[in-house]
């Protein structure tokens, strides 16, 4: 997927609106490829994520604080702390057409421009002073490198060349029915676009030809009307003239598959979202999964371990202190024959050897030689007491403490298996609800995740809890009690919910949805695991547990690969 010239724009156009003449407040550098910078404008703190990712170059808003990733600081980030830090964004723009974006930034120490070029594999970012020489960049091009050109401090800032290619503005019919002319048989026309119009996408130019011709791959041949190709290019300009956007992303099979600042008919299955950086968010949190929040996830894993570790203190501390049935009686019998042998006894005595009867081996009791008989009997039985309570309550509280290492394990199989922002942002949101982690200052609005859906070839909803809270509402909300509901045996992991609306389930669509069970758990990364099955309504929460902890009954068992693709 490219990040191209009218994403570039329409993106330009949303930081016009959100952050210009804001105060940069911190600059910070989340992975080795991006700088991230916090913005104060209108009121409101704003965080832009600028990346030169060789695979997923981008820039965009991003929902959440941006955290320091990497160990140290490179000289790029030396650089942006003394120029750019406390500073005015004044401007920002885009050279026409083109996969690049400038900040221009006032600043005490001078004016300068953070230069963001997206272009896939060459991306970059530099910092430019007001006379156009170089002052930093994160990847330094020499000309053993790059032999069009260099990009290396302390040398001027040359923009890279345009394109031999029409420009977008001069596309007409004449103009149009010569490409498509001069194009050799069975050269598709998005393709021709691509070769011919600078700045345009095989992404843009397949929506020209889809909305043209009806079809993505139509070769030129059968372009018998090049007026509409002309239309259809045109209207996809009119955001860029006119400033006005329809973000959205595209899904294929339940997976995010495109983005685009204008609608995807090619597609059939469109989401219009609320500004382009929330479809870039989304679009790449699906596509990176866990690399994009390897920095996050580190800190909500720690938390986790911490919260691990201090329950089963918690619990070997019960075990501990739990006393036999035979040495809470001992206490008892101590404190019977210090009474029986008082009058034998003399003040300051530290020991009484006695026994209970003349069946029994005499008992060794040791005696506080400052208390008097009755007083030492006294603590002896208060320490009976004590240790019959908590024997009374230990099995209450070391299930309890078994449930929240249950529920701990659960949100350790969550997080291992977040692919996105909101996916994390729920586990950590469970674990300050569960009292292990303290809110900071400022709590952002948690985004909620939602389960996953599959269709099945058979023509049933297969629903799949990707978190503790997920699972909850699935199982206990979505699900009716004649759905089939399945858990990989033993192990943390989704709930998964088959939607049978009274239908016999197919052994395939079952099979299926076992293996998507054993894909979200812990267990995913083995060659077979046991999946339980049976009705929604033999499932039951634990009584006193943390959401998704469950107990069922009448069920059966699949042995499923979850690496088996679903049918």
């Amino acid at each position: 997927m490219y990040f191209d010239a009218m994403t570039t724009a329409a993106v330009v156009d949303e930081l016009r609106e959100t952050i210009l003449d804001g105060r940069v407040q911190a600059v910070i550098q989340p992975d080795e490829w991006s700088i991230g910078l916090e913005v104060y404008a209108q009121r409101q703190r704003r965080y832009l994520l600028l990346s030169a990712h060789p695979d997923y170059a981008r820039v965009h808003l991003v929902r959440e604080k941006l955290r320091r990733g990497v160990e140290g600081a490179s000289p790029l980030l030396l650089l942006l702390r003394k120029y750019v830090r406390g500073g005015r964004i004044v401007g920002v723009a885009q050279p026409p057409f083109e996969r690049i974006l400038h900040l221009r930034i006032a600043h005490q120490e001078g004016e300068t421009t953070l230069i963001a070029e997206i272009m896939g594999r060459y991306a970059n970012l530099a910092l430019v002073a007001a006379d156009g020489i170089v002052m930093g960049c994160l990847k330094r091009v020499g000309p053993e490198m790059s032999r069009v050109r260099t990009l290396l401090p302390d040398q001027l800032y040359v923009p890279l060349p345009p394109q031999p290619k029409l420009d977008p503005t001069d596309l007409d019919e004449a103009r149009a029915r010569h490409l498509v002319g001069t194009a050799r048989d069975g050269t598709p026309l998005w393709r021709v676009l691509v070769n011919g119009v600078r700045g345009v996408s095989p992404l843009l130019a397949k929506e020209v030809a889809f909305r043209a011709t009806g079809e993505v791959a139509t070769p030129v041949e059968r372009v018998v009307d090049v007026s509409s190709v002309v239309e259809a290019f045109q209207d996809l300009m009119l955001p860029v003239w006119e400033h006005r956007w329809q973000p959205c992303l595209a899904r294929e099979h339940g997976e995010t598959v495109a983005f685009a600042p204008y609608p995807l008919t090619q597609y059939g299955q469109i989401e219009a979202q609320s500004s382009i950086s929330v479809a870039l968010e989304t679009y790449y949190a699906a596509l990176i999964g866990e690399e994009a929040y390897t920095a996050a996830k580190a800190r909500i894993r720690a938390a986790l371990e911490k919260a691990r570790r201090r329950v089963e203190r918690k619990r070997q501390a019960l075990l501990r202190s739990q006393a036999t049935p035979e040495e809470i009686e001992t206490l008892r019998h101590k404190g019977e024959l210090i009474l029986a042998y008082a009058h034998a006894m003399q003040p300051g005595q530290e020991e009484l050897t006695a026994q209970m009867s003349p069946q029994e081996p005499p008992l060794t009791i040791r005696l506080d030689p400052k208390l008097t008989p009755v007083e030492n009997a006294q603590a002896y039985f208060k320490e009976y007491h004590k240790a019959k309570n908590a024997a009374a309550g230990a099995p209450a509280r070391l299930a309890q403490a078994d449930l929240e290492l249950r529920y701990l394990d659960q949100l350790s199989t969550d997080l291992d298996l977040a692919a996105n922002r909101p996916e994390i942002d729920e586990v950590r949101a469970a674990l300050l609800a569960a009292g292990y982690l303290q809110p900071e200052r400022a709590e952002y609005r948690l985004q909620r995740s939602r389960p996953l859906e599959v269709q099945s070839a058979d023509g049933f909803t297969i629903l799949v809890g990707k978190s503790a809270r997920q699972n909850d509402l699935l199982t206990f909300r979505q699900a009716a009690p004649d759905d089939v509901w399945l858990h990989a045996r033993g192990v943390p992991g989704a709930h998964v919910i088959i939607k049978t609306a009274g239908r016999p389930v197919p052994e395939a669509t079952l099979r299926q949805a076992a293996r998507l069970a054993a894909r979200y758990s812990a267990a995913r990364r083995e060659k077979s695991v046991a999946v339980d099955y049976t009705l929604r309504r033999y499932v039951k929460r634990v009584r006193g547990g943390r959401p998704g902890l469950v107990t069922y009954r009448h069920e059966r068992t699949l042995t499923v690969s979850p690496g088996e693709e679903e049918t």
